[in-house]
């Protein structure tokens, strides 16, 4: 029952109704506040984009562009840490583009996926990684921004994808296993 008026806004926002996303972000501050510290949890101190901030760069950006039809709460929570992560990497490449040149580090997958990777050039090698994936598979690269990015569990992801929980699981595992080999190599494009 308490997710029906979010639901009904989320209608009203594919729908084109700008005023719906002004009702709904403070009904999901909150949980927008707490994906936005996931992700800045272990950047440096002092990095110029705060929790606060990043959830109004998100506002911005939902209110700039078509809306997609939101299937519910767990679906627009995906999207939206999705378009922080987005955001992040732009503010990554945009600071950091002229030390971005050369050998890139090696990465453990665990510590480059963590949502608030310390170092911007990790940021952009797991960017770089996650679209490679995104064009040989873009359900997997999805699952891995579902999980690692949004923070969404294996029966949250199953539920926003519309597939079993078992095959968010195999294919989590799959997409994990090949951006660790890409990390590995240092973050040379997929063949």
């Amino acid at each position: 029952m308490q997710d029906q008026p979010i639901t009904l806004l989320l209608q009203d926002l594919a729908n084109g109704d700008k005023g719906a996303l002004d009702r709904l972000v403070p009904l999901l501050y909150a949980e927008l506040r707490k994906i936005a510290e996931g992700f800045l949890r272990h950047e440096r101190p002092g990095h110029t984009l705060q929790p606060t901030a990043l959830v109004n760069e998100l506002y911005l950006r939902i209110l700039g562009q078509q809306q997609p039809d939101y299937r519910n709460r767990t679906h627009f929570l995906a999207v939206a840490a999705n378009v922080m992560r987005q955001i992040l990497v732009d503010h990554a490449r945009t600071k950091y583009a002229a030390k971005r040149g050369g050998l890139q580090p090696k990465l453990a997958l665990d510590e480059a996926l963590d949502a608030g990777a310390a170092r911007p050039v990790e940021i952009i090698a797991v960017d770089d990684a996650l679209r490679d994936l995104e064009r040989l598979d873009p359900r997997q690269s999805q699952l891995v921004e579902l999980r690692f990015f949004g923070g969404l569990t294996a029966d949250e992801s199953a539920e926003v994808l519309q597939l079993p929980v078992h095959t968010v699981r195999r294919e989590l595992r799959l997409a994990q296993a090949w951006l660790q080999c890409e990390l590995d190599r240092g973050g040379a494009p997929a063949p």
